[in-house]
């Protein structure tokens, strides 16, 4: 290759890449696409309202206390045997 072949392939190159970042810019990234909304969240509060009363109170159920209905003594609860 001769030297003015080897200058006018860079030329080109240069001339090809410049080129299509100006096209790139206009056809893929407008300005509007870099702007976006973020949603405004309300901060949290270290302050905590007491549960109501009427549902939370010395007096309550404890739903983790284990319910027993009747002695089960029943071994094998199917195989059909109502004897207990």
């Amino acid at each position: 290759m001769k030297q003015k072949d080897i200058a006018l392939i860079v030329a080109a190159a240069v001339f090809a890449g410049i080129l299509s970042i100006v096209i790139a810019r206009f056809v893929f990234a407008t300005p509007s696409d870099h702007q976006q909304e973020a949603e405004v969240v309300d901060p949290i509060s270290t302050e905590f309202d007491l549960p109501s009363s009427q549902y939370f109170n010395s007096n309550s159920i404890n739903p983790t206390e284990l319910i027993r209905i009747s002695d089960n003594s029943n071994q094998t609860p199917f195989n059909g045997d109502t004897a207990q």
